[in-house]
């Protein structure tokens, strides 16, 4: 659908022609913009809530900028993930409004306003180890409009540290835990609230921790309640998640 077709579109909602509803069914099957190399899905925030995002890794840079490029004709906010700095220096001069997040390896170009949700979303990691993925789901969240909470180093190896921040956890609307080793952090945080928990296992710990599966596993086996998983390292799954509960709670 080109501009002056939209224009008409738009006209004959307008003129009742077209009901609201049926406007808006047919807006969300309007066609992707075709890259040869990519399809650009530039409507998904009409049906999903959220733009689409972009997935760098094993993607050339060439691939990466036009993505990039044709994004931009949305005005939406653009979020790009398992971005290299190699990546960020070849797009860096597309947009005055890019910005490169080293530990996590997001970028982020900011176009509109970002309207804030009302609850928070906790983040707790076990160490500073899983830092790189906390910060991964926590920029998610805040490009997203949610407001963010962290508590860092909060492993059981010094449950301590957890336990004098429990009232972080009673405040927070979405608890998003996130863990290697043996990924115990999830279970008890799980225990402690009546909040939904969103474990994030990762690929942090010695050789039998088999780069994150063992987390995954006691994650998966977890006696807690309300513990949800997602996928190891996947700290943008998480982020994306805990957003579209937040979201659902505030409604």
């Amino acid at each position: 659908m080109n501009k002056d077709e939209l224009k008409i579109f738009l006209e004959r909602i307008k003129n009742e022609e077209i009901s609201i509803d049926d406007g808006v069914e047919k807006i969300k099957k309007l066609e992707y913009d075709d890259l040869g190399y990519a399809k650009i899905d530039n409507h998904r925030e009409i049906r999903n809530g959220y733009p689409e995002v972009i997935y760098c890794e094993n993607k050339s840079n060439e691939h990466i900028k036009g993505i990039i490029e044709n994004m931009l004709k949305t005005g939406n906010n653009i979020l790009a993930t398992r971005a290299t700095r190699e990546n960020y220096e070849y797009v860096k001069d597309i947009d005055s409004d890019i910005e490169y997040y080293e530990i996590p390896r997001l970028i982020v170009i900011k176009k509109k306003k970002i309207n804030i949700i009302g609850g928070t979303v906790l983040i707790a990691t076990g160490g500073t180890s899983d830092i790189k993925v906390a910060e991964e789901a926590a920029i998610t969240l805040e490009i997203f409009g949610n407001k963010v909470e962290r508590l860092y180093d909060v492993g059981v190896a010094g449950i301590h540290r957890l336990l004098s921040n429990k009232d972080k956890l009673n405040e927070a609307n979405v608890i998003i835990t996130v863990a290697g080793m043996e990924g115990a952090l999830a279970s008890v945080v799980g225990g402690l609230t009546d909040k939904p928990v969103i474990a994030v296992p990762t690929s942090v710990g010695y050789g039998a921790s088999f780069n994150g599966l063992a987390a995954l596993l006691a994650m998966l086996n977890s006696c807690a309640s309300g513990v949800g998983v997602v996928n190891i390292d996947n700290g943008f799954g998480a982020g994306y998640l805990a957003s579209t509960i937040n979201r659902q709670i505030e409604s």
